[in-house]
Formats: C-alpha cells, sequence, structure tokens
C-alpha cells in the first residue's frame, strides 16, 4: 500500500541533535539524562553535543510550555478562545485536534528541530525526507469551555523500523483531571518521490536521544481502542455527503489537505440526529492518500453494526442496520473518505459518540 502524504502537517516528527542552533530564536538544549548517548544502531559515542548559544526567542518565552524534568516529553498549558467554541459551547474536535498539532510543532522546535513547517531533522533534509500521518486516534472524555486552561503533554518515541509514534495526554489544568487522550502513527516520506520509506539509523539516532528509554503509552490498556482496526464501509453508504472541495484555507505548508480538515470532512456525512443528541467521544482516522486542492471529495457514513448482525452494511434480511451501540449506550460509525471522479480511498475512520450531558 502506498501512503501518501496529507494528515497532519510533519510538524510533529522528531529532534535534530546537533549541539549547533541553527536557526535564529531557537532554545538550544542539552542533552537530557547523559552528555554522551552511544549510537542505537552502533553502540559508538555520538558526536559531543555544545553547550546551549542561543537566547530564547519571543514566542519561546511568551508560550506557556516547556521541557519537563527529564526533558523527554513537552507540556503547554492553552487557553480555550470563544471562536474554537461550538454549538455544545464547549471546544469542537477540531479545536482538540489543532491544539495537538500545535503542541507537537512547539515540543520539536523547542528542542531543536528545523523551524521551517516540517520539523525535520539534519538527515531528512539532506535527503529530502518528511513525515507524514499513517493513523491518529483521539479520546475525549471531557470537552473543555470558552476560557477553561487545558495542558497537554507529549512525547514521540520509535514505532519499528517504519515509523515513529506520538502520543498526549490532556488534562483540566484547574483541577488535574484527565480529560482526553490521543495517540499518532507516522511514517517517513519521500518529498519528492511521493513514496515510503524506511527510518534509518542515522535519522533514528537524531531524535531518539529525546524520547523516553522505555515504552510510555498514552494508551496502555491491553486491546484498547486505538489498536481496533478499521473495516472498509462498502456502499451503499447509509449517509453521505458528496462534492466537497478543498478551500484555500485547508491547504498547509505541505500544499496539500491538513489533517484536522478531514476529520470536518468525516464529520459532515454524520446524520443531524446523531449530532443533536450525541457528542463524539472517539475519533479514529488511517490515512490512504493525499488530497490535493482540486480534488473533489465525498464522505460516507454508515453504522457499525453488532458482529453477526450485517452484511455489507445491512442486516442478514436486508433492512439497514442500526446504529451499534456498546455496553455504555455510546454509538458507533464507521467512516470513508473517497474522491468523488474515481473513488479512490483517501482515509477511512471509526467513531464512538456518547450523548450530551446537562447543558453546562
Amino acid at each position: 500500500m502506498l501512503l501518501r502524504g496529507g494528515a497532519f502537517s510533519a510538524c510533529n516528527a522528531a529532534a535534530d541533535v546537533s549541539g549547533k542552533c541553527r536557526f535564529p530564536g531557537v532554545i538550544r538544549l542539552p542533552r537530557p539524562e547523559s552528555l554522551h548517548v552511544a549510537s542505537v544502531a552502533t553502540g559508538e559515542p555520538m558526536s559531543k553535543p555544545q553547550e546551549p548559544s542561543c537566547h530564547p526567542s519571543l514566542a519561546d518565552r511568551l508560550r506557556l510550555g516547556s521541557l519537563n524534568e527529564d526533558g523527554l516529553s513537552y507540556k503547554e498549558k492553552f487557553i480555550v478562545r470563544c471562536y474554537e467554541v461550538g454549538i455544545n459551547k464547549t471546544a469542537t474536535v477540531e479545536t482538540i485536534a489543532n491544539l495537538l498539532q500545535e503542541v507537537g510543532c512547539n515540543h520539536a522546535q523547542y528542542v531543536g528541530f528545523s523551524t521551517d513547517g516540517f520539523a525535520t531533522t539534519l538527515s531528512m533534509r539532506k535527503y529530502h525526507l518528511i513525515w507524514v500521518t499513517a493513523r491518529m486516534h483521539i479520546e475525549i472524555y471531557k470537552y473543555p469551555a470558552w476560557s477553561d486552561v487545558v495542558e497537554i503533554e507529549t512525547w514521540c518515541q520509535s514505532e519499528g523500523r517504519i515509523g515513529t509514534r506520538r502520543d498526549w495526554i490532556l488534562k483540566d489544568y484547574s483541577t488535574g483531571e484527565v480529560i482526553g487522550r490521543a495517540t499518532s502513527k507516522w511514517v517517513m516520506m519521500n518529498q519528492d518521490t511521493r513514496r515510503l520509506q524506511k527510518v534509518t539509523d542515522e535519522v533514528r539516532d537524531e531524535y531518539l536521544v529525546y524520547c523516553p528509554k522505555s515504552l510510555r503509552l498514552a494508551f496502555p490498556e491491553e486491546n484498547n481502542a486505538s489498536l481496533k482496526k478499521i473495516a472498509k464501509l462498502d456502499d451503499p453508504a447509509d449517509h453521505s455527503k458528496v462534492g466537497l472541495v478543498p478551500r484555500r484555507a485547508d491547504l498547509d505548508m505541505n500544499q496539500h489537505v491538513n489533517n484536522v480538515t478531514y476529520i470536518g470532512w468525516v464529520l459532515e456525512s454524520m446524520p443531524q440526529e446523531i449530532i443533536d443528541s450525541h457528542e463524539l467521544q472517539t475519533i479514529t482516522l488511517d490515512y490512504r492518500r493525499e488530497c490535493q486542492q482540486d480534488d473533489v471529495v465525498d464522505s460516507l457514513t454508515s453504522s457499525e453494526p453488532a458482529i453477526g448482525d450485517m452484511v455489507s452494511g445491512h442486516r442478514t434480511n436486508g433492512t439497514p442496520v442500526a446504529a451499534a451501540r456498546d455496553e455504555n449506550d455510546r454509538l458507533q460509525f464507521l467512516h470513508l473518505l473517497r474522491l468523488s471522479n474515481d473513488g479512490s480511498e483517501i482515509n477511512r475512520g471509526r467513531t464512538e459518540w456518547r450523548k450530551k450531558p446537562a447543558k453546562r
């Protein structure tokens, strides 16, 4: 399967560990834990790090974020603004996704990544490599309201030979309550050929120094929802919204449609009665190909049936499947984004919805 770029802009990748500060205004931090880190591939000492040589930029001084004491994760606080709140008088899922992207980008810049929008290491820029999202999974247990303060912690880790992962934990800053979690998987792509490429030892050595030394997961539970495969939604879908066209504002720094736009497109085909009575708790997206400015997209949604209750989206007697409900009375749906002209799959998704709480 050839994955095309297009999800989160690749700001959320890992770090360049050169001791030099190549970009004005970027904080150059000493390596955490040890100043002499062995190469993962060879066991040989890496080049000796230098002391910080740059002063914090104005943005760094004003930003409410910093590395944790061990230097292996990053936390930042955000105030929910009025224009980030939707019809439920709480932050939208698009707002949450944007904040995840923002804190990932800020983490990358804080440790000295490229500030050109791609957050790439020296080796990645040398070989014209970028990170693209393969999967994104977000769970929101409580949506923050206007003027609430959210603290988000993020970290990245190696994910096999072909990619990395980035995780997040969201908290209500006033209470310390965990209000959401998220995880993502990334793969490396050649920016010129648009083909996937294995993560080389050279690149891995550059960013592993900023990763937790033992596996740390936002979703440590066995068989958690972030691991669940997404079945392909077959026609005819229960609900659809066709002819969606990217706006100029939907394009990111890679000149293709940004990840948050995909989330909005997925939700466009949700039935209005569900939007009125429920709120999104979980969304999982698998990215198949990038979407360009001139593409026209169809959004399809069907209820996810209970096991043994469906054949191609319908009951065995041919009648449509009612929305599947889990033991907590949550509704579950499958989603598909595809190109209108040839039906090529852009993105497949899965969502879970819970009853809306009493009005705040």
